[in-house]
């Protein structure tokens, strides 16, 4: 008796072993399809741009311990990255049946998350960020709630137009940093230049997405560029694109004190040239993933590339 009461006790036991297994397994995974489906990690750089952006080139004669301890500053940024988490969500909703023939992988990440969960979260998200903005002014909330209502009407409908479509996510992508810009009244030349380059590199990026996902937006009816109008034509404004990015390029080396930052400003020339020579000898998915993941690293390359700017810090902190 009291070894069927002892075998009943250790199966229970194991049992209960494996449904907490379960459990944790199950909600690690949603946790896991939730960052996937916000973009947890362009978020983090996106963050960690607009503080190096507000030391480096904003902030002026500021020291950094003042500006790392700037609530209005911290707030502005938490306020954007909620916006954004949002606006991944919300972009990702709309985008589900095509995102299953482009993205598979992460299709199937995602989906661990359920639609209605998301929506919740998608409200939730862009209740914050107001909340979080009007701490700072009545005029962020303003400048928020327009760029959250901005990104649900890309999202919705602005996406699908050929190259309006891509115009409005690269300028949804840097106004983050205009909320950074505005904060400190820094109204440099210089500071315009950035932007613009920046704007270029995002776009150029957006373009060559549109190649890489090219299936997808054929099937589900997104007249991007390469189905309007043919990959040719497509690679043609890419190029255009990408050639413009020399301009502001060429004018922060010659006519502004960028320092070692100058290095970087080359080599982003040497990668977009590199990128344009596999452009147009391919024809493959993968050649349009291989030259979208060098743009990207080019772009996370300059976030962390401003520190060279000035490394007067460097003897500051010493």
């Amino acid at each position: 008796m009291r070894e069927k009461r002892s075998y009943f006790c250790f199966s229970l036991f194991i049992y209960r072993e494996i449904v907490i297994r379960k459990k944790t397994k199950r909600t690690l995974l949603k946790i896991f399809g939730l960052f996937s489906s916000v973009r947890g990690y362009n978020i983090l750089m996106i963050c960690i741009a607009q503080y190096l952006a507000s030391i480096f080139v904003l902030s002026k004669d500021i020291s950094i311990r003042r500006v790392l301890l700037d609530d209005n500053l911290f707030m502005l940024v938490l306020a954007g990255a909620l916006a954004i988490a949002g606006g991944y969500i919300i972009n990702g909703f709309y985008d589900k049946e095509k995102d299953l023939i482009n993205k598979p992988l992460k299709s199937m990440i995602d989906r661990l998350v359920g639609q209605n969960t998301k929506l919740t979260l998608y409200f939730l998200l862009n209740f914050l960020s107001v909340i979080v903005a009007s701490y700072v002014s009545f005029r962020a909330v303003i400048f928020f709630s327009g760029y959250i209502f901005s990104m649900w009407l890309y999202s919705h409908r602005i996406k699908k137009i050929p190259f309006w479509g891509n115009f409005t996510s690269a300028i949804l992508a840097i106004v983050p940093f205009f909320a950074v810009f505005i904060h400190y009244r820094n109204f440099d030349r210089v500071i315009f230049i950035h932007a613009l380059l920046l704007f270029l590199l995002i776009l150029t990026k957006e373009f060559i997405k549109d190649l890489e996902n090219l299936k997808g937006d054929l099937a589900h009816n997104y007249h991007t560029i390469p189905v309007k109008y043919g990959e040719k034509r497509a690679k043609i404004t890419i190029t255009l694109t990408s050639l413009c990015c020399f301009i502001p390029i060429y004018v922060l080396i010659v006519h502004f004190n960028v320092g070692y930052m100058s290095y970087y400003l080359i080599f982003s020339q040497i990668m977009l040239l590199l990128s344009l020579v596999i452009l147009w000898n391919s024809s493959f998915r993968n050649h349009y993933i291989l030259i979208h993941n060098i743009l990207k690293f080019v772009l996370i390359t300059g976030i962390f590339s401003v520190v060279l700017i000035d490394l007067s810090w460097i003897s500051k902190i010493k």
